[in-house]
């Protein structure tokens, strides 16, 4: 168990938790949360309409998802509303980036360090994403001794899941022995990287994480 086991801290995002539903239909979207906000402020069309400038017939319009309002009448209908601009997208199901690697299918990379026996196989890449964190995964095989290993530091925080075999893996001034099923997670901008092969061959999932470039 680790150092920071006693002081125990709650997390407070449900893995499960579901949004509302969301529409495809960029318009049809815009629609139901023009008149949800509208209704929220309990206002009727006619007053709505008023507010932003236009006729009642246009709002019912834009409301039911008929039209596609342009950007300056969407600008208009947020400032009436009392709310920012991308309020009114909200209910808009944008496309969300997803990877299904098959076994033995991710993509052998070379990165710093890498020699041979020592193979690092990329399972699996999203680019640019709303999360604004960039995820790399690997699993790293380790076949045959070396004379010496690279030291690592890169920006994030980084987790090692050790598959099979042993390592004894240096964060810092520290070393953890890992074994199958033993979890390793840690700010990678401290040097990191094997210390020892204790048992050959190790396999281990490494995933990287860190903060999209802007």
């Amino acid at each position: 168990m680790n150092e920071q086991s006693g002081n125990e801290q709650k997390l407070t995002q449900n893995p499960h938790a579901l949004r509302e539903s969301r529409e495809k239909n960029l318009e049809v979207a815009i629609g139901r949360q023009v008149r949800e906000l509208r209704k929220r402020q309990r206002m009727t069309g006619s007053d709505l309409a008023a507010a932003a400038g236009l006729s009642v017939g246009m709002l019912s319009k834009i409301e039911n998802g008929v039209i596609s309002p342009s950007l300056a009448t969407l600008q208009t209908l947020a400032h009436a509303l009392r709310v920012p601009l991308v309020q009114l997208f909200s209910g808009f199901e944008e496309s969300r980036g997803c990877m299904h690697v098959k076994a033995g299918e991710g993509v052998e990379i070379e990165r710093a360090g890498t020699r041979a026996g020592h193979q690092y196989h990329l399972l699996g890449h999203i680019g640019s994403n709303d999360s604004g964190v960039v995820v790399e995964p690997y699993l790293i095989v380790l076949s045959t001794q070396s004379d010496r290993f690279p030291t690592f530091q890169h920006e994030g925080i980084e987790m090692l899941y050790m598959l099979k075999g042993v390592v004894d893996y240096r964060h810092g001034d520290q070393v953890y022995r890992l074994e199958p099923g033993d979890t390793l997670l840690f700010d990678s901008d401290a040097p990191h990287g094997p210390e020892e092969l204790v048992e050959l061959p190790a396999h281990y999932l490494s995933i990287i994480t860190y903060p999209q470039a802007k």
